[in-house]
């Protein structure tokens, strides 16, 4: 594996970890001092932080397992969800305005803006290959 697509996937990984422990975080009230939307529940953020921070656990499995043939999420698979991740709330901020103070859109426009600009800097690293290296790379 090329040292920039492992540098990509470790700050991938890393963002993803964050992201997830924040949605994990919710029900404590982490949703209301960031400004954004919160659940009559912790269930569905919480187990979206889950999703979120096991593809950050894949990420970095990827990098640090590739020395001893352990698969983990790839360039393609993150590139994938980066831009479906980001386009999703993207909508939902422009064509579906919520009712958010302003600390709110700043922050999950940022968010949105952060993983699509880590998804594009991977689609054009990748130089159109993105199949598995060979791990003596």
């Amino acid at each position: 594996m090329q040292r920039k697509h492992k540098m990509l996937l470790i700050v991938d990984g890393i963002v993803n970890l964050v992201l997830g422990i924040l949605l994990l975080s919710f029900p404590w009230g982490t949703a209301s001092y960031l400004g954004v939307p919160s659940a009559p529940h912790g269930f569905y953020p919480t187990i979206l932080g889950g999703v979120i921070f096991g593809i950050g656990v894949a990420l970095l499995i990827e990098v640090l397992g590739a020395g001893r043939s352990i698969p983990g999420l790839g360039l393609a698979g993150a590139i994938a969800i980066n831009f479906c991740g980001a386009g999703v709330l993207t909508f939902w901020l422009v064509a579906r305005p919520l009712a958010l103070p302003t600390r709110g859109y700043m922050v999950l426009g940022s968010i949105a803006i952060l993983v699509f600009g880590i998804g594009a800097v991977e689609l054009l690293s990748g130089s159109g290959k993105y199949v598995r290296d060979d791990p003596k790379d």
